[in-house]
């Protein structure tokens, strides 16, 4: 039998560094983040009942070793967000310091890169070093995405051939992902009392995917609903039986005033 070299002489992600010094740019990444997890989070369970999938969320992507000496062939990327099915949440019982591809085998679907500068490195494509040729040609992701909030607006990118296609909107503005099930797009509105144009997942029926807060407002809304209704309810039955009451009592008047002249009512 054949052993891989390796199993044998590769580290894992427990031996490779699982940050790399910087910070987050910028306050509005990390509710972003939180925003597409919340989101997709039912809707992945419901594509993936056996729970087969993890999500990455500024974890670092090892498609290469890092050369020290070398720190511009870092062999690593970090996505804001990224997602793959078809792998178990844990490795081996432990949580994921980073993704390492040589122990991993399979590439994540879909990587999105928030844009806090020009935009410049999130379209680099220079062979090692650029965050497009590295998502491109390395780790091969089918679907890279790039969001700018300051420009509300967003690029998906499909692997077509080896090389990278830029995806056209449908018409409700959105990108459909199908392997997901789900299309991605802007939304104008409040989350974490922040307004912008977040970055949001809809299903393909153009559903906005509710975070776990709006799924409760829209549950307590739809029971606010239904005790208006049946308020209304119970005020038109009170209002028949109040009616149906007065109408007895007319024809109890009635028929006394009947008898009282001497003729039968029946």
């Amino acid at each position: 039998m054949t052993i891989l070299p390796s199993a044998l002489f590769l580290p894992d992600h427990l031996q490779l560094p699982e940050s790399d010094g910087t910070f987050v740019k910028n306050f509005q990444e990390h509710p972003q983040s939180l925003l597409l997890t919340d989101s997709i989070a039912p809707h992945l369970q419901r594509l993936h009942p056996d729970g087969q999938y993890c999500i990455g969320q500024d974890s670092g992507i090892y498609w290469r070793l890092p050369t020290p000496p070398e720190p511009l062939y870092r062999g690593a990327e970090s996505p804001d967000w990224f997602f793959v099915p078809g792998v178990p949440p844990n490795l081996k019982g432990q949580f994921r310091r980073s993704y390492v591809l040589w122990q991993e085998i399979v590439s994540p679907l879909i990587v999105l890169e928030f844009v806090s500068g020009s935009g410049e490195e999130e379209r680099d494509r220079t062979p090692f070093r650029g965050k497009f040729w590295v998502y491109e040609q390395a780790i091969r992701v089918p679907f890279y995405s790039i969001y700018e909030v300051e420009k509300a607006s967003v690029e998906v990118y499909h692997l077509v051939e080896g090389q990278y296609a830029l995806l056209a909107p449908n018409e409700r503005s959105h990108f459909p992902i199908g392997p997901m099930a789900v299309e991605l797009g802007l939304w104008q509105g409040t989350y974490q009392n922040v307004e912008l144009p977040w970055l949001r997942w809809w299903d393909l029926e153009g559903n906005l995917l509710l975070t776990g807060d709006e799924r409760a407002a829209q549950k307590e809304a739809l029971l606010v609903q239904e005790r208006e209704r049946a308020e209304r309810e119970q005020a038109r039955a009170e209002q028949e039986r109040e009616r149906a009451e007065r109408e007895r009592e007319r024809a109890e008047q009635l028929a006394a005033r009947l008898r009282e002249l001497g003729i039968d009512p029946s």
